[in-house]
């Protein structure tokens, strides 16, 4: 089944889904809550895939079956991508048991024959080279800042990136030429917070965000603190050495970076105050030793022990004579 015929079919199944009635919901308790929740995004999202369809369909858009070999991933990548991948494992789940129900938009590409470019849709075109499956896609003739956008308008209304994904995203779009209003229409925020986001892609090399990871629970206020810290080339040096512990990479995303939020805000040990206490002709006698601790008195020769030692109670009321002195005052 090709071209309309197929739309027609996606189309009727994922209204069937997101139109079902629904019964009355008892209270359930926290694992059951958080399951609805998902299958209430999965429908969310049939039903955005839903209303691409049927505008496809008015377009006069048709479905082809592509060879995944020769389709090429977008020129601007948006997501970060991780080893271990939940959500794409569901995905790629529910293609194997039930095929793909939404196309990926394709353009030729601009520079080899017979091959394509995605602007979007580029987890399930990972997910048929996965499989080995053809893979759906609408062929459109886009330009470089339609495919920017089209890029923006998947991840609306159906896959959320994280603030550093999309600081990422709009510094390579700025790198690739585009101007500040269409990063801002990519990206569907307004130029402040674009200013933002390139404040934060500029201030952090991409190899530690790459390093750290999408990170989706970290948002927009840690990030501008992180990039500010990083001025400090103290601080980058501890986070340095903390990226290169052997089980960093082997942490959850949001743990990456908590690691190196931790590594860079701990506190120095000061480095130690010492006084030396020396005769006039400057034989040592003692060290005054200070830390945050306290300050430690260390008598280095044994006649000035046995003279302190003696006097130790003339020194305390000396002390105490002047502290309170100090406090009539």
């Amino acid at each position: 089944m090709k071209g309309r015929d197929i739309l027609k079919s996606m189309v009727s199944s994922a209204e069937h889904k997101t139109e079902a009635p629904q019964a009355p919901v008892a209270h359930k308790p926290a694992g059951a809550v958080r399951a609805m929740n998902l299958s209430l995004g999965r429908l969310n999202e049939e039903a955005a895939s839903a209303k691409e369809l049927r505008e496809a369909i008015a377009a006069g858009d048709k479905v082809v079956e592509l060879d995944p070999a020769l389709v090429e991933v977008s020129f601007v990548r948006d997501r970060i991508p991780l080893e271990a991948d939940p959500q794409f494992d569901e995905l790629k789940a529910s293609i194997a048991g039930s095929g793909q129900q939404v196309p990926i938009l394709v353009r030729p590409h601009p520079a080899k024959p017979n091959h394509y470019q995605a602007a979007y849709g580029h987890r399930r075109l990972r997910a048929a080279v996965d499989l080995g499956h053809s893979v759906k896609a609408i062929v459109r003739n886009l330009t470089d800042e339609q495919v920017v956008l089209a890029q923006g308008q998947e991840n609306g209304p159906r896959v959320d990136l994280s603030f550093i994904e999309r600081a990422l995203f709009a510094r390579r779009l700025e790198e690739h030429g585009f101007d500040r209003d269409t990063i801002a229409k990519a990206l569907s925020v307004d130029k402040p917070e674009i200013s933002r986001l390139l404040q934060v892609a500029e201030g952090v090399p991409s190899e530690i965000i790459l390093a750290v990871g999408p990170a989706p629970k970290v948002g927009r206020p840690r990030w501008l603190a992180f990039a500010e810290r990083l001025k400090d080339s103290t601080s980058a040096k501890r986070l340095e050495k903390e990226m290169q512990a052997p089980d960093f990479l082997a942490d959850e995303t949001n743990k990456r970076f908590d690691r190196l939020w931790k590594a860079m805000t701990a506190t120095e040990k000061k480095s130690k105050d010492v006084e030396a206490v020396r005769t006039k002709k400057g034989l040592p006698l003692a060290s005054i030793e200070r830390n945050g601790r306290g300050s430690k008195i260390t008598v280095t020769s044994a006649e000035f022990a046995e003279f302190l030692s003696s006097h130790m109670h003339e020194f305390v009321a000396m002390f105490e004579q002047e502290k309170h002195g100090k406090s009539a005052d």
